[in-house]
C-alpha cells in the first residue's frame, strides 16, 4: 500500500468488563474483557490480511483504547509505532449515570427518558455530556492534529469509543444531529476511510472479515 495514499481507520474499542456487565462507562476506566482482547487481537489480524500498515496511531487517555490499540499492532507486527493519547478522545461523559446499570437506571429514571439521554443528539445525561458535548471536542482534535497527517500521506489509526468516533463518522460520511445518534460502531470492527486531497472520502470499507 503506497504512503501517497490518504488512509484513515478508526477503530471502537473490544468489548470492555463494564460493557459486558452492561453499565454505562462513560470517562470511568475498565480495562478489556477476554472477548474484547480477543476482539482487537482480530481487528490487527483483518488489517494486516487487508495489508494495511500504519505511520502513526491516536489513542484516549482510557485503559480499554490503549489496550485495544496496542494488541491489534501487536498483531500487525508494528510495535513501536508513534502514539499520541488524549482526552479529547475520550468516551462521552455519561455523569450521574456512571457506574449503573442500564435496566436499573431505566427503573429509576423510566425508559423513555433514559432512551432520551442516551440517542438524542444534544440532551444531556445529569452531570455528564450530550453527543453535541462530545463532537465539541473529539472534532477539533481531529481536525488540527489527525486529519493533517492523513492529507500529509500519513496512514494513521484511531482507536478510541463509539460516541469519540461517532464525531469523526459525522464529518466523513456527511451524517446529521438527526441521523448520527441512530449509527452504531461495532467493537473491534475496523472502518477504512481512504481521503481525496479535499479531505472528502474516497472510499470507505468495514472490515468485518
Amino acid at each position: 500500500m503506497p504512503n501517497s495514499e490518504r488512509l484513515l481507520v478508526l477503530l471502537r474499542h473490544g468489548q470492555s468488563d463494564w460493557n459486558l456487565k452492561n453499565l454505562f462507562t462513560g470517562w470511568r476506566d475498565p480495562d478489556l474483557s477476554p472477548t474484547g482482547v480477543e476482539e482487537a487481537k482480530e481487528a490487527g489480524r483483518r488489517m494486516k490480511a487487508h495489508g494495511i500498515t500504519f505511520d502513526v496511531a491516536y489513542t484516549s487517555a482510557l485503559t480499554r483504547a490503549q489496550h485495544t490499540l496496542s494488541l491489534a499492532l501487536d498483531e500487525m507486527g508494528q510495535t513501536g509505532l508513534p502514539e499520541h493519547r488524549d482526552q479529547a478522545l475520550n468516551e462521552r461523559d455519561y455523569g450521574d449515570l456512571c457506574g449503573l446499570n442500564k435496566d436499573d437506571a431505566r427503573k429509576k429514571w423510566g425508559e423513555e427518558q433514559v432512551h432520551l439521554w442516551r440517542r438524542s443528539y444534544d440532551v444531556p445525561p445529569p452531570g455528564g455530556e450530550s453527543l453535541k458535548d462530545t463532537v465539541a471536542r473529539a472534532l477539533p482534535y481531529y481536525c488540527q492534529h489527525i486529519l493533517p497527517e492523513v492529507l500529509r500521506g500519513k496512514h494513521v489509526l484511531v482507536a478510541a469509543h463509539g460516541n469519540s468516533l461517532r464525531a469523526l463518522v459525522m464529518v466523513l460520511d456527511r451524517l446529521t444531529p438527526e441521523t448520527i445518534p441512530t449509527m452504531e460502531l461495532a467493537t473491534g470492527v475496523p472502518l477504512v476511510y481512504r481521503l481525496n486531497a479535499d479531505s472528502t472520502v474516497a472510499s470507505k470499507d468495514v472490515l468485518t472479515k
